[in-house]
């Protein structure tokens, strides 16, 4: 069933500001005290996979009662299992510059921090990086740049452009996404032509007097520029973008609100919600300069994030290694569909090594430090599926076509023989004797749940056996 968007104060418009803070606050202190019936009814809905209104996500993050908030993160896990199957999609991130013009409270990477080693990737050092990474086994990869005019369209293609050229023994990246500065719709063009993936653009707070206070100076203060900038991507013909909000800044439930009245928007104007959600909760920074009232616990971010599942039933879930693993091995459990493994976010970090973080060359701190190897061996003793899958990308399966997922049947046909033909070339070429093991024995546990589907995945994994690689659906 087809989202129906919502009429809001503001009327949503292609390249036009939408939020009013006022109005979503109206919206969540409406909604406060729900009863259990209301909660229960609400769940229900989602689980029949519709989209959630401003209104009924209120309802959720209004619940206080804690066996309300188990059965909310139990449709969660429901919810999830029913669209993408115990599926958990790895990519890994590579910083390619660190020179920035904003002046951010949060971010070690803001203009003022005068003791940030900065960098910029040349070509050979990109090269070795993307080695780094194939060599381990990844195949997609998100591309981050520091906010500064040297990392314009062009630059960004011609990265793009290189890292899609680096071959390394049967070790390719397939997607590239990125993470970087909003552009004008030449730039987007540009960019789109590179043949990327995902582009980002995260608003950090919804709120807008709090994006004031915390982007001091440069190009980001401009909040409706932020605002909008993913509206430009669409009308350049990107129709796979990612939002995101930094949890700490702002109140956690109007953030969440905020990230709903997006997805809202992209609904109304473009017919297609965004490709992910990303929720980075605040780490400790080079430079760190912030007000700490709004720090998010591990209970309400657990809560928020099986409501965001719920809310936005057919849009990616991204949890990266800001989180420490324990966090992260619980929060997979309530909706999330991708995660980064084995990251290191220092310049040159894959390469050059270091046994301790050093936050004069990094973004923030990370929290989650395992291997990719030790990533997705924990997932397959958890009976997840580690996916390296860009079928839905290469076929042209993206922005509107991405609600195919709401057919019937979806996940058996494209999404687990996918998974399960990535995790077998991992198997093949990187993991030891015992994770190979353990991956076919977790593949021929999902091969019996294909049905008349196992037979033809079979047959493409005896090939990936023989040599072959990038088989997919």
């Amino acid at each position: 069933m087809r989202y129906e968007p919502q009429q809001y104060k503001i009327k949503d418009e292609p390249m036009q500001p939408f939020i009013d803070a006022d109005e979503i606050w109206d919206i969540i202190t409406k909604n406060q005290n729900p009863s259990k019936e209301q909660v229960e009814k609400i769940i229900e809905h989602s689980l029949n996979k519709n989209r959630l209104s401003l209104e009924e996500t209120a309802v959720l993050l209004n619940t206080t009662d804690p066996e309300l908030i188990e059965k909310i993160k139990d449709g969660a896990r429901t919810l999830k299992e029913r669209i993408y199957g115990n599926r958990i999609v790895l990519f890994a991130p590579l910083y390619i510059g660190n020179y920035c013009t904003n002046d951010c409270a949060y971010c070690g990477y803001k203009v003022t921090n005068k003791e940030m080693k900065r960098k910029t990737l040349n070509h050979d050092e990109l090269v070795n990086q993307v080695v780094a990474l194939e060599k381990n086994g990844h195949k997609r990869l998100i591309l981050v740049y520091g906010e500064h005019p040297a990392y314009n369209a062009n630059y960004i293609a011609e990265t793009v452009k290189t890292v899609y050229e680096v071959k390394e023994k049967n070790g390719e990246i397939r997607r590239v996404n990125i993470n970087a500065a909003p552009l004008d719709i030449e730039g987007f063009k540009i960019v789109k032509d590179a043949g990327i993936g995902t582009y980002q653009v995260f608003q950090e707070t919804y709120h807008p007097k709090t994006y004031d206070i915390v982007h001091r100076s440069g190009k980001k203060k401009d909040y409706n520029w932020r605002l909008t900038s993913l509206d430009r991507a669409q009308e350049a013909g990107i129709d796979d973008v990612g939002i995101g909000a930094l949890f700490g800044l702002y109140n956690w439930k109007f953030e969440v609100m905020g990230l709903l009245r997006h997805v809202n928007h992209f609904e109304a104007v473009y017919n297609v919600g965004p490709h992910t959600i990303s929720f980075p909760r605040i780490q400790n920074a080079s430079s760190l300069d912030i007000d700490k009232s709004n720090i998010v616990s591990d209970e309400d971010f657990t809560k928020l994030v099986a409501i965001l599942r719920l809310a936005v039933p057919y849009t990616g879930l991204i949890l990266t290694a800001r989180e420490p693993a324990h966090i992260r091995d619980e929060i997979m459990r309530f909706g999330v569909s991708q995660i980064d493994g084995g990251t290191n976010i220092e310049m040159s970090g894959y390469t050059n090594k270091n046994e301790k973080q050093d936050l004069d060359s990094e973004q923030f701190e990370i929290c989650d430090t395992r291997t990719l190897s030790e990533v997705i061996e924990e997932l397959v003793e958890n009976n997840y599926i580690p996916s390296f899958c860009t079928a839905c990308y290469r076929l042209g399966r993206t922005g509107e076509h991405f609600m195919e997922f709401s057919v019937p049947g979806f996940i058996k046909r494209y999404c687990t023989p996918n998974a399960i033909l990535t995790l077998s070339e991992y198997a093949e070429d990187y993991a030891n004797e015992d994770l190979k093991q353990k991956a076919y024995i977790l593949i021929d546990k999902e091969l019996e749940k294909l049905g008349d589907h196992a037979e033809v995945v079979r047959k493409k994994l005896k090939k990936i056996k023989e040599g072959k690689r990038d088989l997919y659906f």
